[in-house]
């Protein structure tokens, strides 16, 4: 008989690629992942690892296990949910991955939902990138995540993973809140408006995330390159150099988690919006407890207004 729990050993390295990583992930140490699998390979008669180089590489014989293990793993945890479901309360812990204004915008409102209406259900929330928690949800470091698409980036489509709209995210131009030489131009078309930016110092999100990519893309469209003189992960950061005049970006509605904006906001041509949306594993996606963390979820995005194109003062 196969070991489940060895099982999954040999799916972690699957996904993770070498012993190392698995260890880390699973708080183990690299030659005890690697004797259990020496073990595993006594339990399956077959040879599951060969060695390339300084790293491990799965045989034939090895991914053919991997995908039954795969399936063994979402019955256990489809099992779970059926057993849970059964309760009356809904309980547990619940793991939520999170990008940035999310977790500022949406996530405490549903915590105090979540509190009030299911005492006993515990909800643990980690800032991740959405490509990162993406991937941990499958590889079930996590049980949640909320991530972003912008337009005209796909992601990678998932199998193992569902997905889930929670809302549509305006995104616009942010100015100083008296940007006086764009008050000077007194011209209300947004790709004139977006042009007329050029030479001006801008603060992006670092290279190669999505939201960089696309941000340096529509300037390319309106016909300049950005001049990027800070680059920061944190949007908060962002709003501060540019409310002080030392720089104009793009902000999502979201940031401003149903409050006044503190800096002055101009439509972008099209009116832009990036998708904000959960994702789960199948076999998760009917546990009460990601049910109740999805309802609280939606229901405090409904509730976060987006904010109207301020405008020039």
């Amino acid at each position: 008989m196969l070991d489940v729990r060895r099982l999954r050993l040999l799916v972690e390295l699957s996904q993770r690629g070498t012993l190392s990583a698995v260890a880390e992930a699973l708080s183990y140490s690299p030659s005890s992942v690697s004797q259990q699998l020496g073990l595993l390979e006594r339990e399956a008669g077959v040879p599951l690892l060969v060695q390339v180089g300084r790293r491990v590489q799965l045989t034939p014989q090895a991914e053919l296990l991997v995908g039954h293990a795969r399936a063994v793993l979402d019955r256990l945890e489809e099992a779970e949910a059926d057993v849970a479901r059964s309760l009356t309360d809904v309980g547990g812990t619940v793991r939520i991955a999170v990008f940035q204004s999310a977790a500022h915008a949406m996530v405490p409102q549903a915590l105090t939902l979540l509190r009030s209406e299911h005492p006993n259900l515990r909800v643990e929330v980690t800032e991740r990138e959405p490509d990162a928690g993406l991937f941990e949800v499958a590889a079930r470091d996590f049980d949640l995540v909320i991530a972003e698409q912008y337009p005209g980036h796909t992601r990678a489509h998932r199998e193992d993973l569902d997905r889930v709209s929670l809302a549509a995210d305006g995104i616009r131009l942010a100015l100083p809140p008296h940007p006086t030489r764009l008050m000077a131009r007194g011209d209300p078309d947004p790709r004139a408006m977006l042009a007329a930016a050029t030479g001006m110092p801008w603060v992006l999100e670092p290279r190669g995330t999505a939201s960089r990519d696309w941000a340096e893309q529509l300037c390319r469209d309106a016909g300049f390159e950005p001049d990027v003189r800070f680059e920061s992960a944190d949007l908060m950061a962002h709003i501060r150099l540019i409310r002080t005049g030392n720089a104009v970006g793009l902000l999502p509605d979201l940031v401003w988690a149903g409050e006044a904006p503190s800096v002055a906001l101009l439509d972008l041509p099209g009116h832009p919006q990036r998708e904000i949306f959960t994702s789960t594993r199948l076999a998760a996606a009917a546990r009460p407890a990601v049910v109740a963390c999805r309802d609280a979820l939606a229901r405090a995005a409904a509730a976060t207004a987006t904010p109207a194109g301020d405008g020039l003062p």
